[in-house]
């Protein structure tokens, strides 16, 4: 089974205002070392918040393109971080982008397929490499190129809710929820482009809080842990 998991950035710098919580992450690890130790095959994407909000500086003085190709950028950032704390695990991983940064891998879907086939966990990076499209469409993409199972967005929440639950304390929490649902309701667990490719694709997404142990490998076998979209 072929997995494709995103990891918020806030998740990795968890309560520190900026970049990166060394412990935390090594929580992560653990958490991504429970699945790959079941066998199964892991794709990874990360968000980029931990380092740079592209929409506060739109906001105030940065080209709305130019803010977007930076946040691409600093994905690179905690893909090459991520790789390193796995090692230091000894789990294989490559971080693969779809541009030429000489220090990463240059993505094509075939050598990501044999690198999984290799029992790699494969990073992704960049997204689409194209501004004003999100990490969330990036995510749906790479799962749907890659034939990945089922998608699990990993975050500082405990599923989807009608409204953040961190600054609601009467927030409604959905443990099973429709695409359809998501659209009317305008929910903002992901965007709308990505929740209608998922939707048309009759893609899985599971939400889980990346703090609770074994919340990832619950989702997988599908005991009762976080939301379920579908």
């Amino acid at each position: 089974m072929r997995v494709l998991l995103k990891i918020s950035g806030e998740s990795l710098k968890w309560e520190k205002e900026f970049w990166i919580d060394p412990d935390f992450v090594k929580k992560v690890v653990w958490t991504i070392k429970e699945v790959y130790d079941k066998g199964y095959e892991i794709v990874i994407v990360i968000w980029w918040w931990n380092i740079y909000r592209w929409s506060n500086l739109i906001q105030n003085w940065v080209n709305p393109t130019d803010s977007h190709n930076l946040s691409m950028l600093w994905t690179v950032f905690n893909g090459v971080v991520l790789k390193n704390f796995l090692e230091m695990q000894w789990i294989k991983s490559i971080v693969m982008d779809p541009n030429t940064i000489k220090f990463v891998e240059k993505y094509n879907k075939d050598r990501a397929f044999c690198y999984l086939n290799d029992k790699k966990i494969v990073i992704c990076t960049w997204w689409t490499w194209n501004p004003y499209f999100t990490t969330d469409t990036w995510w749906v993409l790479r799962a749907l190129e890659l034939n990945c199972d089922m998608m699990i967005k990993a975050t500082k929440v405990d599923g989807v809710y009608d409204k953040d639950p961190m600054k609601y304390k009467d927030a409604i929490f959905f443990e099973n929820i429709s695409y359809g649902e998501i659209i009317s309701k305008n929910l903002k667990i992901l965007d709308q482009a990505a929740v209608i490719l998922a939707r048309d694709n009759s893609l899985v997404i599971k939400v889980v809080n990346i703090s609770r142990d074994k919340a990832v490998l619950n989702a997988l076998q599908w005991k009762k842990e976080g939301s379920t979209i579908s």
